[in-house]
């Protein structure tokens, strides 16, 4: 406790009224010095009696407790601050700060500055920002951050009140070598090249015999891996070609070189979306229908497809005397279209056609070849199905799912999803989008009429009357192949009865049969959040077995899934590190990365004062190398510069907390009126002997 005395003032009249006063005290006392009169010093004592009387002084106790000075220490506990031994050097500046800020009675306070959740590197400024806030500004002496300098938000203004210094970790002899992924498109088309630019690049102090070559290995979605020699220090472009849908990741990694700071920033992540070209859908109708509009709308809705639309209206068997000449309809090229060109479509589909000699049986042969080899075909029968004109009594028969018994089935009957079928990603979930009627199954509008089929190969998804198949699903060879016993679609799309999911299962058929990924049967996919990887797999069967996760180090886990619906399974797992991760259950494989494709932390990691100079710099402070030793700790005036050789200051603030304030009056008011009558007396007394 320390003790203080002052006078303070409370005047009894406002302060202007007492400087009017005080001048014209100063005029008479100045007159009468003028006249000579011997009692003016008298008279002056008088009037300033009266204006103390006025001022009204009191002698004022203030009883203090000296509050101590606060230094405050960010230490950088980022990634980047853990490599090289630069996390021992942190511990032992700590330690040593510490130390001696506790021998200058100073109260330390330690923020700890660690990694973003959001890879948006060191944020040393708002932290340093955050810490002010909470400190009082006016006991805080010094500032000291120990870091290696690569602070990602330096430009976010700071306002430190006292001198600021960075104790810098790190070699003089580090030196590192980093790979850069200068463009990596989001999107490519599948079967097309597409071309990265990267870039090796070595910082620091290079050892001047290091190699101006390197090995990088790359390899997309885990696969066998490929490698080339790359130039350090140039710009190189590489082409890839994704043949597979969906997401694609792609691992770039580089050969660890003999004294490089860290090999995190060696490897690269790299995602990208295969997506198809403008798909290719050949729509061929047998003859006008109401169902061929719905195919048409849907078709040509679809801004990824070209569609390429034919309806036979005058078949060859059809004589009405007409000359060919003379008609505005345009002859069906059927060589070119399947035979020259079929390769080119992605899907064909027969709505209600039917043999009329139109392609002969070399060209039906020519279809089934095409769907062996990869492509598909989408049969929608009407009544001609059942008949002699059949396209199942071509070559065609041969790769159908399903044999028609020649009995068409006029009645009404709602569509129903088999057991199958509600695990298909085609129809899963369609009985969903309606409500239930009361035998529990989907409350569709009905359709009149269905062709009797005898299911001999592929799934049947959908079954019309008496629980007959009525759409079936087939994978021949490398192609697929459709099968809609009949043609009533069109009542959903008109609406009646109530419509049903006409557009959603005619979208999703179609799209299954020219590959998507996300309508796959047989699937193991996996996304990232964070640290959390979420698995799913997509079967037709009832169980699924175990899934094996190999991390980046090699090590494996092994992981049981759930089921979380119709042939859907998934796992949640938290992952120990960021990285590329391999999945499998033994029959599908596939990868997953794990955090940022570069993380900020590691993109620059030569320490530097570069970023925090500005800062440190207007707070009058200093720069220390901790591998040339521990600075001392000095206290200077405020104003004065707080860094030299090896040594860092701190302003002494001097703060106090008042504990007891007394104040008594200096005279009583009294008193200073009788003061001031003597000193009139005497003035009169003295004058008047004259």
């Amino acid at each position: 406790m320390t003790g203080t005395q002052d006078i303070v003032f409370a005047p009894l009249v406002p302060v202007l009224a007492l400087w009017v006063l005080a001048g014209l005290a100063a005029a008479m006392v100045a007159l009468a010095l003028w006249q000579g009169l011997r009692g003016w010093w008298l008279r002056g004592l008088a009037a300033l009696a009266v204006l103390a009387a006025l001022a009204n002084p009191s002698l004022q106790n203030e009883t203090r407790e000296p509050l101590s000075d606060i230094a405050l220490v960010l230490v950088d506990d980022t990634a980047s601050n853990r490599i090289g031994g630069r996390d021992a050097q942190t511990e032992a500046a700590l330690a040593h700060l510490e130390g001696s800020l506790a021998d200058l009675a100073m109260d330390t306070r330690i923020v700890t500055v660690a990694d973003d959740a959001g890879n948006a590197g060191t944020q040393l400024n708002t932290a340093l920002a955050e810490a002010l806030a909470d400190l009082p500004r006016d006991r805080l002496a010094g500032v000291f951050v120990v870091s290696d300098g690569q602070v990602h938000d330096a430009d976010l203004p700071v306002s430190v009140p006292a001198p600021t210094h960075l104790l810098k970790t790190g070699l003089a002899s580090d030196w590192d070598r980093r790979l850069i992924i200068r463009n990596a498109p989001a999107f490519a088309i599948l079967g097309e090249p597409v071309t990265l630019t990267l870039k090796v690049e070595d910082q620091g102090a290079v050892p001047p015999d290091t190699s101006r070559f390197t090995t990088l290995r790359y390899s997309i979605d885990g696969a066998e891996e490929q490698s080339a020699m790359v130039p350090i220090g140039e710009e190189m472009e590489l082409t890839v070609t994704l043949d597979r849908g969906g997401m694609n990741v792609l691992q770039f990694e580089l050969d660890e070189a003999p004294g490089e700071l860290t090999t995190r920033n060696n490897a690269a992540i790299v995602q990208i979306n295969g997506v198809r070209d403008r798909l290719s859908v050949l729509l061929v109708s047998g003859e006008p229908n109401a169902g061929q509009r719905t195919w048409r709308n849907l078709l040509k809705s679809d801004p990824a497809v070209d569609l390429v639309h034919f309806t036979i209206l005058r078949p060859p068997d059809r004589q009405d005397g007409v000359p060919v000449d003379e008609l505005s309809l345009i002859a069906f090229p059927t060589r070119e279209l399947f035979v020259e060109k079929i390769d080119e479509f992605d899907l064909i589909i027969f709505d209600r056609y039917r043999r009329r000699g139109i392609l002969p049986n070399a060209y039906f042969s020519n279809i089934a070849r095409y769907v062996e080899e990869g492509g598909a075909l989408l049969v929608v029968g009407g009544p001609e199905l059942a008949g002699a004109e059949s396209i199942w009594r071509s070559p065609l028969g041969d790769i159908f799912p399903a044999r028609p018994t020649a009995r068409v089935i006029e009645q009404g009957f709602r569509p129903q999803i088999t057991e199958l079928g509600q695990r298909h990603p085609v129809t899963g979930g369609l009985q969903d989008q309606a409500p239930a009627s009361e035998d529990g199954s989907p409350a569709w509008g009905r359709w009149f009429r269905q062709i009797e089929m005898e299911h001999e190969r592929g799934q049947v998804v959908m079954t019309g009357v008496n629980d007959r198949p009525l759409l079936m699903l087939d994978r021949v060879g490398n192609g697929r192949l459709a099968l809609l016993a009949s043609d009533q679609t069109w009542l959903w799309d008109r609406g009646f009865e109530g419509g049903g999911p006409q557009l959603e299962l005619l979208r999703r058929l179609a799209h299954w049969m020219m590959g998507e990924p996300e309508l796959e049967e047989e699937t193991l996919t996996a996304t990232s959040e964070g640290n959390r990887i979420t698995i799913l797999r997509r079967t037709l069967r009832d169980e699924v077995g175990e899934v094996t996760i190999t991390a980046p180090d090699g090590t494996e886990t092994v992981t049981q899934l759930r089921e979380d619906g119709p042939g859907e399974y998934r796992a949640e797992w938290d992952a120990p590190e960021v990285g590329l991760y391999r999945l499998s259950d033994g029959e599908l494989d596939t990868v997953v990365a794990l955090g940022p494709r570069a993380p900020r932390e590691f993109e620059e990691t030569i320490a530097t004062s570069g970023h925090l100079r500005t800062l440190v710099d207007s707070q009058r402070g200093g720069v220390v190398e901790l591998e040339d030793g521990m600075p001392d700790l000095r206290l200077v005036r405020e104003g004065r510069t707080a860094a030299g050789r090896n040594w860092l200051g701190l302003t002494p603030r001097d703060a106090y907390l008042t504990t007891e304030l007394r104040s008594a009056a200096l005279l009583p008011g009294w008193l200073w009126l009788l003061l001031a009558a003597g000193f009139a007396l005497g003035a009169w007394l003295r004058e008047g002997r004259r």
